[in-house]
């Protein structure tokens, strides 16, 4: 099975290493995919990752992202050819697939925009993610909980990996919706999400 693998804002490909090591050890063929937020456009990722998806469409695929990079997946399939062959499954880490509060929040702030470029806005703008079209393929997504909430939490009472709420990372048709005690940042190192991204990796159709 290949396997692509997405990273999210502000990482490299290097913080999906453990994951992509699980799953070659597995029998997958991984292949990452980089980017660099804070100086490529929205448009020019995604362009770059439809292509990539479509080198990929000769065989079966799956589809992993953390946090941004589940949307740019999310942009990348919905933009696919109609003749191009879709993936087995995208597998979405806590992905913000409603406007992050925290995006809104901070997202006039000068570090915010040198650090995220257009894809810091993109995700402070609901009505630019509610735009894109469902994922048409089987989606699980794996929501982080281990996140501070309360009265001096930005998420109050809401559950959260403490940058997404778990209401953020809904997506309506979604085929599953699994929550973790995790932390965001590290959540794809996680052994649990490892196991439950192998086991879904070598599932057969």
């Amino acid at each position: 099975m290949k396997v692509l693998l997405v990273h999210g804002m502000g990482r490299t490909p290097l913080s999906m290493w453990r994951l992509a090591r699980t799953l070659r050890q597995a029998g997958c063929v991984t292949e990452q995919f980089g980017y660099l937020a804070a100086r490529q456009s929205v448009e020019e990722i995604v362009s770059k990752l439809r292509s990539r998806l479509e080198a990929m469409a000769d065989d079966d695929y799956i589809v992993i992202g953390h946090s941004l990079g589940g949307i740019l997946l999310r942009a990348a399939v919905a933009s696919l050819p109609a003749a191009t062959r879709r993936p087995r499954r995208i597998i979405m880490l806590g992905p913000p697939n409603h406007s992050p509060r925290l995006a809104r929040q901070f997202g006039q702030a000068w570090w915010f925009r040198a650090l995220n470029g257009e894809a810091g806005r993109w995700l402070g703008d609901e009505s630019r993610l509610a735009s894109l079209p469902p994922t048409g393929v089987p989606t699980t997504i794996i929501a982080g909980t281990r996140g501070i909430n309360g009265r001096w939490s930005p998420f109050g009472k809401d559950a959260n990996d403490g940058i997404v709420a778990v209401s953020e990372t809904e997506l309506p048709g979604a085929e599953e919706w699994i929550t973790v005690p995790v932390a965001h940042p590290f959540m794809m190192n996680n052994a649990r999400v490892l196991e439950m991204v192998r086991e879904r990796c070598l599932q057969r159709s």
